[in-house]
């Protein structure tokens, strides 16, 4: 608008000049003036759209995922943890309907983590394998369009986080688990994975000497590795620098 008006201002001035005088030896000063002025509003108009056009790009990415010409292929920084030892366990509820949701989200079940993450794991894996268990994996990286997906279909913060922020899931850094025995027997933990209450918090106490004792071992092995727990999830762990890592939606392929 500002350069608009100039302009006008400017075509104003010069009708005006012509109208007084029918000899014109070249613009005025006040013209070349008001011509320079208009050209540095009019780039300084161009970069701060420019500015908001990447500003825009930036949150676009964020809340609706890479476009479609974008490598979704695995990033380098994620493995699967598979690929590194046969000893977990999975069972990746959201690649079933056995969930909160009671509806299958994932194509298919896999676990992958960033390298620093999957480090972590092998070592705590080892660490409850010479006290008789192993790691049972529920849910590990979480690409960002299947977090959209399950905001969508459940859209509480106290069970989905909102993926306008993401979660530690979404970065690869993140972890739902629980154990087992070594021979792969069920472990009694209180309460099922994603049991919304309660008895599923660290702090509740009104639970058998066994299993507090699975509990505990569990969490002390897990910080010990670098992991950090949330109040009111048994099952959850986050690894210690989780949140500096971008979000992430690359989607992994199915045999």
């Amino acid at each position: 608008m500002i350069v608009k008006e100039l302009m006008l201002m400017i075509l104003s001035i010069l009708l005006f000049s012509c109208a007084e005088s029918k000899i014109e030896t070249g613009p005025s000063d006040k013209i070349l003036a008001l011509l320079e002025q208009s050209k540095a509003l009019k780039q300084r108009g161009d970069r701060v759209e420019q500015s908001m056009l990447r500003k825009k790009d930036s949150i676009d990415l964020l809340i609706d995922g890479p476009s479609s010409d974008q490598d979704n292929t695995v990033n380098g920084d994620f493995v699967d943890i598979t690929s590194l030892s046969n000893d977990f366990v999975l069972d990746m509820r959201y690649a079933t309907s056995n969930n909160f949701l009671k509806e299958k989200v994932y194509p298919c079940a896999k676990c992958y983590v960033r390298k620093n993450v999957a480090n972590a794991l092998l070592q705590a894996n080892k660490d409850l394998m010479k006290e008789g268990y192993r790691i049972k994996l529920f849910d590990c990286y979480r690409p960002h369009s299947i977090q959209k997906k399950m905001w969508k279909i459940f859209p509480n913060p106290g069970y989905v986080a909102d993926p306008k922020g993401g979660s530690v899931h979404n970065r690869g850094a993140a972890v739902d688990l629980s154990i087992v025995r070594l021979d792969g027997g069920a472990i009694d933990m209180g309460t099922d994975f994603d049991h919304f209450g309660k008895e599923a918090h660290h702090s509740y106490s009104m639970l058998s000497k066994t299993v507090l004792g699975h509990r505990k071992l569990l969490k002390e092995i897990m910080q010990k590795n670098g992991f950090t727990t949330i109040r009111t999830e048994w099952w959850h762990y986050n690894y210690k620098s989780g949140k500096s890592y971008k979000i992430s939606d690359f989607t992994w392929k199915c045999n």
